[in-house]
């Protein structure tokens, strides 16, 4: 019996089509492979599905855990007493706006995102190719690799308020791995996007020289989060762990990357305790070494 039973009897009797699936492990839907199991992983397949969800768990005195890719997620091994609501493949459509712009929803892949502007013949994406996210993470974090980030393609974000209103807004101020979207109750429905025209054959060819570059130097091959620190003024997270001699270094099953120190790879069985005991050992001796604390750039999610 879960405590959020009424609560799933509600959501079946008044969304009869919504996939909801109890005792959820975590673990399987994010990319370090870490994660207790959830009450209920809910994803819904339409807005209005989304706002009457939240509306029966607000009325109820709860909040979802919003997940996209899980692509930049450490989750508690913990149960999580909670609805985790997902975002995926439903919200995964893009279109072309007018002649240099294209609207997508929340749940599409970045990767899909671009080899969609590429097939329009648009330019402005091939940063995002690689990044292993969903384009509403990206907003809310503004996301960014090799000299690219959203906030520069980002014109307009659809949203879904706490107050359970359709909202529109072209001020999402994005920053450096943050946005108005970051740490709170909104839930990012879709993004217009403003690219430039481009030729699809140069574009495609840069996306691959990005994808050799990034298969090249980090570890995609293990269970990650990505870049576990932010990048710290006047320094590389990277450059800055591998100087303090902490490439390859454990605890438990979770290590710095041998070859990438900014990645903390999970090498096998690595638990949620184990990753926060390596950053913390991380944290403290960049900072001993350098005199820079390091701040995560991974979402540490607990119950």
């Amino acid at each position: 019996m879960s405590g959020l039973d009424p609560i799933l009897r509600e959501l079946r009797e008044a969304l009869p089509e919504l996939s909801i699936k109890e005792n959820e492990p975590l673990s399987e839907h994010c990319s370090f492979r870490i994660g207790g199991r959830c009450a209920a992983f809910v994803e819904p397949a339409s807005e209005r599905e989304i706002a009457e969800l939240c509306r029966i768990l607000r009325a109820h005195g709860e909040k979802p855990i919003l997940m996209g890719n899980g692509s930049n997620l450490l989750i508690s091994d913990e149960h999580f007493e909670r609805v985790v609501l997902h975002l995926g493949s439903a919200f995964s459509a893009a279109e072309q706006v007018g002649e240099t712009g294209l609207y997508a929803c929340s749940g599409i892949t970045l990767r899909k995102l671009a080899l969609t502007a590429a097939e329009h013949s648009l330019t402005g994406l091939e940063f995002a190719h690689g990044i292993p996210g969903t384009l509403g993470g990206a907003v809310s974090m503004n996301a960014g690799a090799y000299g690219g980030e959203m906030v520069q393609v980002v014109r307009r974000v659809r949203y879904l308020s706490p107050e359970l209103e359709l909202r529109e807004t072209d001020e999402p101020q994005l920053s450096y791995r943050h946005s108005r979207f970051s740490d709170t109750e909104d839930v990012i429905l879709g993004a217009e996007l403003e690219l430039q025209r481009g030729e699809e054959t140069a574009i495609r060819e840069q996306m691959d020289t990005l994808m050799e570059k990034r298969r090249a130097s980090q570890p995609l091959n293990m269970p990650s989060a990505g870049s576990t620190f932010k990048r710290p003024v006047g320094g590389y997270a990277a450059a800055l762990i591998d100087q303090a001699g902490l490439k390859g270094f454990a605890v438990g099953g979770a290590q710095v990357s041998e070859k990438h120190a900014g990645f903390v790879v999970n090498r096998g069985g690595a638990s949620f305790e184990d990753v926060l005991r390596l950053m913390e050992e991380i944290r403290e001796r960049v900072y001993a070494a350098s005199g820079i604390t390091l701040e995560p750039e991974v979402k540490i999610v607990r119950p």
